[in-house]
């Protein structure tokens, strides 16, 4: 609100974009309860003003929710708060300027990936939030079963914990839809899936969530990783050039507010760069003084090697690919040229490090039985490994997480601020 000496001029949003409108309303209509933060409704004209730009000159403004600031809202006008304070009143963030042009960007973001995919004849498989393999294999799961204690003992067999009641088995929330997608993409040929994933990990860090959505897609008949790094760069490319066209003023916004280091143009300027596991070692090992931590062969990058690779090769995304078979999971391919390798990758990018990861899937049947038998997951997995049986067709895939990409095209330092409502270990507010 500017109070002027016969008028009021009031900025009104309605959440629909960056820009407001500004109405113009007499003093001597001015209700006695509007205030900064009110909600109203306003009757008027639609004119053009002395600068050209249209206002509404208000017959009548009525407030439909009152807003007393001094009762403790916590924003006050023609004032600038950080991140971190913000993110203390996640039920109120959507009002502030910042995170409404984040929620908007997310919005077209999910908008454009849903289009890719789409154009190039993906079809979209809603993949469960239940289930009983742990994808990774790292254990950092969330466990699932009722709180009824009733219905739990009512439910149990002979043999069975309680754990297992529900289900006949242990219930997890997704890790990831990969195993069920390497189900779907061998009758359909392109399948992609676009939802929530939960990780138990203890981690607060500015990367990392326990809830979060992630990019997950798959493709039959794909024999090199080439191809794969085609359909992963082609993907972020579209959809970060998307964003930028439809929500330029939005991405302003946030490119101004504090804590903001604006887009990322390396996505689209050039061809991302690749480089194998082996070579990343080799720069690693020669710039060793640049770290807090030391990385060897056959270990895995820690987040300020990522960093250092993607600086090294100018703030371009890179791809790292041709790593160890022993810190990766077991349904990635066995390398042709070095069985001590997979045909994996992982990609680079500022702001975050990895991005995504991807590989060829194992095909060889009795290899992957063998991966399945010593890993202890041949009972449970008996299923996918009947994949390769019947009618078995060459596939690759790759998952990206949706609120680190955000990070990445919109240069926002805490994950925390690229979703609605964020959780995190000791946090789960509403």
């Amino acid at each position: 609100m500017r109070k002027m000496k016969e008028h009021v001029f009031l900025d009104v949003s309605d959440g629909s974009c960056s820009k407001k409108l500004q109405v113009l309303i007499s003093k001597s209509r001015q209700p006695k309860s509007l205030t900064y933060g009110a909600a109203v409704e306003a009757v008027g004209s639609l004119v053009t003003n002395t600068n050209g730009q249209l206002e509404l000159a208000a017959e009548n403004v009525t407030v439909i929710g009152p807003c007393i600031v001094i009762d403790g809202y916590p924003f006050a006008p023609r004032k600038s708060y950080s991140p971190d304070y913000i993110r203390q009143f996640l039920h109120l963030r959507p009002r502030t300027n910042a995170f409404g042009a984040l929620l908007r960007i997310r919005d077209a973001a999910s908008h454009a990936v849903n289009e890719h995919f789409r154009n190039n004849g993906y079809i979209h498989i809603h993949t469960p939030v239940l289930t009983s393999n742990d994808c990774e294999g790292a254990g950092d799961v969330f466990q699932v079963k009722p709180e009824n204690e009733k219905t739990v003992k009512d439910m149990m067999k002979d043999g069975m914990s309680m754990d297992e009641a529900y289900f006949d088995c242990n219930t997890y929330l997704s890790v990831s839809g990969q195993l069920h997608l390497e189900a779907a993409v061998r009758g359909l040929s392109k399948v992609y899936t676009f939802g929530p994933t939960f990780r138990a990990e203890n981690s607060r860090s500015r990367l990392h969530l326990a809830e979060f959505y992630m990019i997950e897609a798959e493709a039959a008949f794909i024999e090199s990783l080439e191809e794969l790094m085609n359909i992963m760069e082609n993907l972020i490319k579209n959809v970060t050039s998307q964003v930028m066209q439809k929500c330029a003023d939005d991405v302003e916004l946030l490119h101004s507010s504090d804590g903001n280091e604006g887009p990322v143009v390396s996505l689209l300027q050039k061809p991302f760069e690749v480089m194998t596991y082996e070579q990343a070692i080799d720069i690693l090992g020669r710039h060793s003084g640049n770290f807090v931590s030391q990385v060897k062969k056959g270990q895995g990058l820690g987040k300020e090697h990522e960093l250092y690779l993607v600086k090294y090769a100018g703030d371009c995304p890179i791809f790292i690919v041709d790593w160890p078979s022993d810190i990766k999971p077991f349904y990635m391919k066995q390398s042709l040229q070095d069985v001590s390798k997979v045909s994996a990758l992982d990609l680079l990018a500022p702001q975050v490090g990895e991005l995504c990861g991807g590989s060829l899937r194992e095909d060889n049947f009795s290899l992957l039985q063998d991966k399945l038998q010593k890993s202890g997951l041949y009972e449970a997995l008996g299923w996918y490994l009947e994949l390769r049986e019947y009618g078995n067709v060459p596939s690759a895939g790759f998952g990206m997480g949706f609120e680190r990409f955000l990070q990445v095209i919109l240069g926002i330092p805490n994950i925390k601020d690229t979703i609605p409502f964020p959780r995190w270990p000791h946090n789960c507010k509403l």
